[in-house]
């Protein structure tokens, strides 16, 4: 079996990463070659979470994996939070769409969240710690958000500075 293809992830400020994202109609074999280009994608960049918004893909799929053995991948598709605890914390968010930057951002401790999975089949997930932050940080790149867009508009303009002239170096290369 081939492994799966990288896929290029988009870097913010690209007007992509602010699609919103649409339902996924069916778990077809298109979504299901998808997921494992996903996996390695995400893998391969050292990242916990990939939505398929990050890849160019404005669907609602998100893959994560925040085990500390990199080997326990969870797929959802469609996810909807269907609980947040009132409880919040600001801890430390990074983004493969935004290379090299970290800044705090204020997330629900826990989330019930409802999805389908990689088969097709709803599920209902419970999370807390990593985990919990790590879906509702995927779930805003679905609704079109990044992450930095949390921070004050004096950071934003900085980061996006940053970016675009990263994104510069890179092309004379």
């Amino acid at each position: 079996m081939n492994s799966p293809l990288l896929l290029p992830i988009l870097c913010y400020p690209d007007p992509r990463l602010h699609t919103v994202a649409r339902p996924v109609k069916s778990v077809d074999d298109r979504i299901r070659q998808l997921i494992p280009q996903m996996l390695a994608t995400m893998y391969e960049a050292h990242g916990i979470g990939l939505a398929a918004t990050q890849v160019d893909v404005h669907e609602r799929l998100i893959v994560i994996d925040v085990s500390e053995t990199r080997d326990q991948p969870m797929v959802l598709i469609n996810p909807v939070i269907e609980w947040a605890s009132p409880e919040t914390r600001k801890g430390e968010e990074g983004c493969l769409s935004v290379p090299g930057v970290y800044d705090g951002v204020e997330r629900s401790l826990a989330v019930r969240v409802r999805a389908l999975d990689g088969e097709g089949v709803q599920r209902t997930i419970e999370a807390e710690g990593m985990l919990a932050v790590c879906i509702q940080h995927e779930m805003d790149h679905l609704m079109g958000k990044v992450f930095v867009e949390y921070l004050s508009p004096l950071k934003r303009t900085r980061i996006k500075s940053k970016m675009v002239k990263a994104q510069r170096e890179a092309m004379k290369e």
